[in-house]
């Protein structure tokens, strides 16, 4: 396996572009998206577990019912999310891409980011959508016109062989705020020629999905626009993919390279953030266990915040752990720091350690830092991955709307 260019666009048979409708007034840029094969594709997707649901997601999940899907059309500013006519503004939104692929608006997937309780702009996009234009290399374009506070295009692609065939995949999604470990706030298209079954590529999606955007938290808020679409079109002429066997196994370390990388991403990028955090818990009982603690401690505000100042404070991983209702020993428990600048332990058998603050400062200072904890207790591990938290977190939100 190996990584590539392309993104969406990196599989054959897939084309992308972009648009600016006018959706909202003070967006300059480009803010609709459109993904497309040049034949029908096996689909599977993933939502938001809030229990209040945007329109997009309602007519996404009616269209996937069949495992069946072609085309995907999505839009920035506005989440189309307890907004005045968003089911029949979705089915419209829909139908307009439709119309200018020549295609069952029942093979399209629809998605939405932005502003919740507005109504969507739905004639702008079904004015200007005529006039977008597809590319091989669009997938840049369309990564660019999903974002809301990104500050960055989120896109990667890898290539491996099944069957002796070459197959790709890749991906790109936005997310930014609004991340907790519920489906991870954010919308995720990803394209792949491999020729997989719809019940099979459904199966990867679940079991991956778990272990990368359900494990990553920026501010501890679900949004009620989370989707994550994967389209296999079989171009690349591998066997068919209908049982879990080796074939299927090469399938998934792919989707779940391509995943890892965009939640990885989308963390690093946490509205306001200067740094990666990245939380590994080592020797749990249970893979379970090591989820719950590991998602906590990247959760907590404090432990964010002490990230942010480079504060050793480690008393407050093992807070986190604490009330995260994983089972395990205090008195076993080990803390570490890590990062480009090397590794300190803070914490021993559950009690503090004499230590260098000046190197620990040194370590906290980079980029991206990692949290290393081992309870000791099992054989079990499991990462999850976040954000420091940062006065311009609240500078972005408290006029997120206006």
């Amino acid at each position: 396996m190996k990584i590539i260019s392309g993104g969406v666009c990196a599989a054959s048979g897939f084309t992308a572009g972009s648009l600016r409708c006018g959706i909202k007034d003070s967006r300059p840029t480009d803010d609709t998206a459109l993904i497309v094969s040049e034949c029908e594709c096996a689909a599977a997707a993933v939502y938001t577990m809030n229990r209040v649901k945007a329109a997009p997601i309602y007519i996404t999940m009616e269209h996937l019912e069949n495992g069946v899907a072609r085309a995907i059309i999505a839009n920035a500013g506005n989440a189309n999310a307890c907004a005045p006519d968003g089911i029949v503004n979705a089915r419209r939104m829909a139908a307009a891409a439709a119309k200018r692929l020549g295609i069952d608006e029942n093979d399209v997937v629809v998605a939405s980011t932005g502003v919740i309780g507005q109504r969507l702009n739905i004639e702008c996009i079904e004015q200007n959508l005529p006039t977008i234009e597809l590319a091989a290399d669009g997938s840049d374009k369309a990564a660019h016109a999903i974002m809301t506070t990104d500050t960055c295009a989120k896109s990667v692609a890898v290539e491996f062989t099944i069957g002796g065939k070459t197959c790709r995949l890749g991906g790109i999604c936005k997310g930014s705020g609004m991340i907790h470990p519920n489906m991870g706030t954010m919308l995720c298209f990803i394209t792949t020629d491999c020729a997989i079954s719809d019940d099979l590529l459904a199966d990867a999606l679940q079991n991956v999905v778990r272990k990368t955007f359900n494990r990553i938290s920026v501010d501890g808020d679900t949004s009620t626009n989370d989707t994550c679409v994967v389209l296999a079109n079989g171009k690349a002429g591998n066997p068919l993919i209908d049982w879990q066997d080796e074939n299927y196994d090469v399938f998934h370390r792919a989707l779940t390279e391509v995943m890892t990388r965009l939640a990885r991403m989308i963390a690093a990028d946490g509205e306001g953030a200067t740094k990666l955090i990245t939380c590994t818990v080592a020797h749990a009982r249970t893979e379970e266990t090591a989820e719950r603690l590991a998602k906590a401690v990247c959760a907590s505000s404090l432990v964010k915040a002490a990230m942010f100042g480079a504060d050793a404070n480690w008393g407050r991983v093992l807070c986190a752990m604490g009330y995260s209702k994983a089972p395990f020993r205090p008195e076993y428990v080990t803390v570490a720091f890590e990062s480009g600048a090397g590794t300190i332990t803070v914490c021993d058998k559950g009690a503090g350690i004499d230590f260098d603050e000046e190197l620990a400062k040194t370590i906290l200072s980079e980029s991206e830092v990692t949290i290393a904890i081992d309870v000791a207790e099992g054989d079990a591990a499991a990462t999850a991955w976040g954000c420091d938290l940062t006065y311009d977190y609240v500078r972005i939100n408290g006029d997120y709307r206006t």
